[in-house]
């Protein structure tokens, strides 16, 4: 009864993106078995997002609240900065990142006050269901929903991965479905 327990408790922790907390390497490795990118990319993409976040907490006057996810060498970078200057600022550092390098930054920053904890549960607990919502896709063969990364700020979720073009379109219309969702921005790069 308790690994069942577990499991679910797995399950749940995973797709809210806090196995690698619970599990350590583990969670990695189960992820890089399912993953597209090879196991040397995803460890690149993990130290781009810990170098560049050290970066530009270093760099950026107080106040910002940044968020970086990197797939594939492609930056998102979401959340809110104090001034027109430092979102530029912020972008500049990503796209000169070199060790290991940036491929593309997306620059989705809005400048304002940082968003409050609620508005912050909300989005995680929107990107949840996504995440739950994309395994409706059984329908396309070899499709794998958590070949799909999914961040959400303000209600505005951004999709990455590398997916085939059949893929891309079926993500991006479930997630348009799913209560609460703003907008969907499809960032993905497509491999067919």
């Amino acid at each position: 009864m308790w690994i069942q327990q577990a499991g679910i408790l797995l399950l749940v922790l995973s797709l809210s993106g806090c196995a690698g907390l619970l599990v350590g390497g583990t969670a990695v490795g189960v992820s890089v078995a399912h993953d597209r990118r090879t196991t040397g990319m995803v460890v690149d993409d993990q130290t781009i997002e810990l170098k560049l976040y050290d970066m530009l907490n270093k760099r950026l006057p107080p106040g910002n609240q940044i968020s970086i996810t990197s797939y594939n060498g492609t930056v998102l970078l979401t959340g809110q900065t104090v001034s027109d200057t430092a979102r530029w600022q912020a972008e500049d550092i990503a796209r000169n990142f070199r060790e290991p390098p940036v491929r593309i930054v997306h620059n989705e920053l809005i400048i304002g006050p940082p968003v409050p904890l609620s508005v912050q549960s909300s989005d995680a607990l929107l990107t949840t269901k996504v995440k739950t919502a994309l395994f409706q896709i059984n329908y396309i063969s070899g499709f794998d929903p958590t070949r799909v990364k999914v961040v959400t700020h303000r209600a505005v979720v951004y999709l990455m991965g590398l997916v085939r073009r059949n893929e891309a379109n079926a993500v991006a219309d479930v997630t348009s479905q799913v209560g609460g969702v703003q907008q969907v921005v499809t960032l993905f790069e497509l491999i067919d």
